[in-house]
């Protein structure tokens, strides 16, 4: 399994309208709203703001990943958004975030999603693929550069 291939146009974001950390969170999370794949949306929800009282998930350098684990999704589920104006998010390094992945996983594929939290943050901790994506225009652009950017990784 690659990043790349839990996204698609439908779960790109190339420009959120949340201004805050909990409206960005839901934006991404109200993309699932009718995915066959969830069975509880507001529980999805709630898994992802639980974790963020935990500890914030702005890991630094504009970018944020939001995630959580929940039986009430049937397989991961994988979102990413990103903003102009950069966001107050808490993050480690006290900067703001333009750059948000949002991962949700089942509570049974814990090795699975540790694998694709570190992938991620692998990828986004390339200065050159974080500003590229920033300058990114569209959903299709974003998903090609997650994809070409994933070409020399191993499956997870």
């Amino acid at each position: 399994m690659k990043i790349h291939e839990l996204l698609n146009q439908n779960v790109i974001i190339s420009e959120l309208k949340g201004r805050n950390k909990e409206a960005i969170i839901n934006e991404m999370v109200d993309l699932f709203k009718n995915d066959a794949r969830v069975t509880d949306i507001e529980k999805v929800r709630q898994c992802v703001l639980d974790r963020e009282k935990i500890m914030s998930t702005g890991v630094g350098k504009g970018f944020a990943i939001p995630h959580g684990k929940t039986n009430s999704v049937n397989e991961i589920l994988a979102a990413f958004g990103k903003t102009r104006i950069p966001i107050e998010y808490q993050a480690l390094d006290n900067q703001p975030v333009n750059l948000v992945f949002l991962l949700v996983g089942k509570e049974n594929l814990v090795s699975t999603h540790i694998k694709l939290l570190s992938r991620i943050s692998r990828m986004m901790n390339k200065d050159e693929f974080r500003a590229a994506l920033v300058e990114a225009g569209s959903s299709d652009e974003i998903l090609s550069m997650f994809r070409n950017e994933e070409e020399n990784y191993f499956d997870v």
